[in-house]
């Protein structure tokens, strides 16, 4: 019998004593290394990647395209501009009492890493936190999800093809295999997933004082007010939610909705999941499957909970366990204490709920936990800064949903239960680097006429620094 304990505590040691060659890799070739993984998800497995994720839950290829591959090349493509920068020194003033010497902040690799990635972007969601990684120099075991074991395979393909396995190395398998990783004594984890399995993450990390990305979710809330352009913004709506069948971390949870909206949102709900995906949504070839029958069965639950307790299923609401099919669905009248109320959905189900006023919708939004992602939609400004100012969110987008995910200016993540950390671009970088403060002396300094013994002379020399310096 194979001893994995054994497996994985070398593979991390190869790493471990690898680290500082990696750590010291020169920005051409980390660009080098970027320039590799780039090449091989644009065009040698450009198209075995939308087939392996076809295969894992019938994800269609130009979603695929747009949501797996674009995301992680346009990663690559923003380190690459900007890296040469971020490895830079960075020098800081020197306060006037330590005249005589100079400082400066030095990005230095934080390790050998552990990346846990998730089954619903496998691509994206793995590729991009090592493009950050790489960028920072850092040895990396990624372990993906196994509920995706066609693109799981592939990446492992990949990565083995790329990189030597003492710089970064991919393990394939069920849950146990991440909690033997898991009692390693990484240097940094960053970990895409619940919040629920974020808080074993963390507490692993906690044995050994390593730090943690935790990309998490929780419900996002999205507020409508009477001031939007109702077409546009349910189009938008359904689009965001319905992508990867709503399987997506920051897609809309629920819908706060200006009451007297309620019946024309219904309306053109229903108009744009026909346009989208036509009469008969299980044959359209732009909706996904739920990934597998553990989370199908979930969410028929929570269907099936809401036909049973006088909720009203205003769209959809039909299922085919043979195919793991849900069709997009519109609940209105859900009670608060429903599963479908109180846990994050993660699939293509959306809430209804509707509010007098906008301090009433805030309010509802604050009764939760903060979510990783918060939706305005509205031309009044006022009502949108008052959102902004009196909520909590990993990130909010104004007027459309799920976009601030793709501007790498921006730093991605969440909020006490929906993550800690950030990632993309500079952000992500710094996420798997040690700000390292350098303060050189060169000459004598004030410091150094202070030794003891301690005189009056040398007091008058302190009581002036503290009053001036």
């Amino acid at each position: 019998m194979i001893d994995t304990k054994n497996i994985y505590s070398e593979l991390f040691d190869k790493q471990k004593a690898n680290q500082f060659v990696v750590g010291n890799s020169s920005y051409n070739e980390r660009i080098e290394k970027l320039k590799r993984l780039k090449h091989a998800i644009e065009n040698t497995y450009k198209q075995d990647i939308r087939e392996a994720l076809y295969e894992d839950f019938k994800k269609p290829h130009l979603e695929t395209d747009l949501t797996e591959i674009y995301p992680v090349i346009n990663e690559i493509n923003f380190v690459r501009k900007n890296l040469k920068s971020w490895l830079k020194k960075q020098w800081v003033d020197t306060p006037l009492a330590l005249l005589g010497s100079s400082s400066f902040i030095m990005n230095e690799p934080k390790g050998v890493c552990l990346i846990i990635s998730p089954w619903n972007y496998p691509i994206n969601l793995t590729f991009g936190p090592l493009v950050s990684a790489i960028a920072a120099g850092n040895t990396v075991i990624i372990k993906p999800s196994e509920m995706t074991p066609n693109t799981s395979k592939l990446m492992a393909k990949i990565v083995s093809e790329l990189f030597e396995e003492s710089e970064i190395a991919l393990v394939e398998g069920e849950v146990e295999v991440s909690q033997e990783l898991l009692k390693l004594p990484f240097n940094h984890i960053f970990f895409t997933g619940s919040p629920a399995v974020g808080k074993i993450v963390m507490k692993a990390a906690s044995e050994h004082l390593t730090s943690v990305t935790l990309e998490l979710g929780g419900k996002s809330p999205t507020i409508i007010d009477d001031a939007s352009h109702l077409e546009k913004t349910v189009k938008k709506i359904v689009y965001g939610k319905f992508t990867n069948a709503g399987q997506t971390c920051i897609a809309p949870d629920y819908v706060l909705l200006k009451s007297n909206l309620k019946s024309k949102f219904i309306e053109i709900f229903k108009a744009k999941v026909l346009e989208f995906y036509s009469e008969n949504t299980e044959n359209s070839e732009s909706y996904c499957r739920i990934v597998n029958r553990k989370h199908f069965e979930r969410l028929v639950s929570h269907i099936e909970d809401a036909k049973s307790n006088k909720s009203t299923i205003a769209s959809g609401g039909t299922y085919n366990a043979t195919d793991n099919f849900i069709e997009p669905t519109l609940v209105f009248n859900s009670p608060e204490d429903s599963k479908l109320m109180q846990e994050e959905i993660f699939g293509p189900i959306l809430p209804l709920i509707t509010y007098e006023t906008i301090e009433e919708a805030v309010a509802y939004v604050n009764s939760r936990e903060k979510p990783l992602a918060l939706y305005i939609f509205s031309k009044n400004n006022k009502v949108i800064d008052f959102v902004l100012k009196n909520t909590r969110a990993g990130s909010t987008c104004v007027n459309h949903n799920l976009l601030q995910f793709l501007n790498h200016n921006l730093p991605f993540g969440g909020s006490n239960n929906s993550g800690i950390g950030n990632s993309h671009g500079y952000f992500g970088f710094l996420e798997f680097i040690n700000q390292r403060s350098v303060l050189k002396q060169h000459t004598l300094g004030a410091v150094d006429l202070l030794t003891p013994p301690y005189t009056n002379w040398k007091q008058r020399l302190v009581d002036l620094t503290i009053k001036w310096f």
